[in-house]
């Protein structure tokens, strides 16, 4: 089948590679997405075990469409009866930026129409909608006058872990705090540190990561579950063949420092969440007074830009954070994520990569620090 496995900006590159190690075929990179082809075992995996994935699609028809009348009409030609019956409930969700068709939640509207009077016109009744839960989640994508229609395989955003019970104000979102992890190409081989964890997002995603543990282990359902053609005993021997992957151990401390006694208690809560007892250690200190762990280590940190949470003085915060880093943790590589391009200017570190990603709406730098005593030339 064909799969359309949607991401976050700038995440592209690690899903394409995660998809590779699942065996996906013909993998096609987009923006946001990547398209590529499996059977119904790569599609279970991938929604058990993809990291960077937020949501993966199935397409069931493409065609020409030019207005409302169209739409209606290409989706009345198809045997909606293979996919959903009469007792199931439906969603549909569309986006669309065609001159004929500018409005998408009225493009989703023609949709639902069209499939809910298909089953009037052939039973006499038509199936509910559950925009919530529903049985089958239906995806509206039109773009000119090409619009495709897909099956939603996964239900609910697979940014959903589960695990954040409790957060703080702007959580970093789970796939990009795992994308994050991926990118800086972490090879789990030293202490993981995040001196600035918040609610745990970052630490919990590289904890997972270390121990090989899926995101979605502990999920109560997806969308595909509920499909009539649902495989319940491929599905339970690819959770076990899964959990029989975990390791049982990690050499290395995976470790979170927050100034916050608030944080910090939130961020454990959703450490157990996570099934991670045991696993990582999370502790009150400000980075100003943080000793590094271990002779060497990775620092992924998610500091304050100065927009959703404020800092006093950023510019002067950005300098300590440099400050810290170049006198402290040489040995260290470091990764900082920030939307205040004046701030990161004063961490005065050379960043020797750099790339752009997007926390919510906020575009982002992401920048690599590598720590050594004295000059890198040195």
């Amino acid at each position: 089948m064909k799969l359309l496995v949607k991401t976050l900006a700038g995440l592209e590159p690690v899903l394409e590679e995660e998809l590779r190690s699942l065996g996906a075929e013909n993998i096609q990179p987009l923006t946001r997405a990547i398209a590529c082809e499996g059977d119904r075992r790569l599609l279970y995996r991938a929604n058990l075990e993809l990291r960077t994935a937020v949501r993966i699609l199935t397409p069931i028809a493409t065609f020409s469409v030019r207005n409302e009348d169209e739409l209606y009409r290409e989706v009345r030609r198809i045997d909606w009866s293979q996919y959903m019956t009469l007792t199931d409930t439906l969603a549909v969700d569309a986006v669309t930026n065609a001159q004929g068709l500018s409005h998408s939640k009225y493009a989703a509207l023609k949709t639902k129409d069209a499939i809910v009077d298909q089953f009037r016109q052939e039973t006499g009744r038509r199936p509910s909608v559950d925009l919530t839960n529903p049985s089958l989640r239906v995806n509206l994508h039109v773009t000119g006058t090409r619009g495709t229609l897909s099956l939603d395989t996964s239900g609910d955003s697979l940014h959903k872990r589960g695990y954040r019970v409790e957060s703080l104000a702007a959580p970093i979102n789970e796939v990009l705090a795992a994308g994050m992890v991926l990118l800086s190409g972490w090879q789990r081989d030293c202490t993981f540190l995040d001196p600035m964890c918040g609610s745990g997002t970052i630490l919990i995603e590289a904890a997972l990561y270390a121990y090989n543990i899926p995101p979605q282990l502990h999920r109560r359902s997806f969308g595909f579950q509920r499909w009539p053609d649902y495989d319940a005993d491929l599905w339970n021997r690819i959770v076990r063949e899964a959990r029989e992957r975990i390791r049982e151990d990690f050499e290395y401390e995976l470790l979170g420092f927050d100034r916050d006694f608030r944080a910090v208690k939130i961020a454990r809560h959703n450490a157990l969440a996570a099934y991670l007892e045991g696993k990582v250690q999370i502790d009150r200190q400000r980075f100003e007074r943080l000793e590094p762990p271990a002779d060497k280590g990775f620092i992924i940190m998610n500091p304050p830009y100065d927009e959703r949470l404020t800092e006093k003085n950023v510019e002067v915060f950005y300098q300590m954070i440099g400050d810290r880093l170049k006198q402290e943790f040489s040995g260290y590589e470091a990764w900082i994520i920030s939307s205040n391009k004046s701030a990161i200017k004063n961490i005065g570190l050379r960043a020797s990569k750099r790339m752009t990603l997007y926390n919510g709406a906020l575009e982002c730098k992401f920048l690599r620090y590598e720590l050594y005593e004295g000059s890198k030339k040195e």
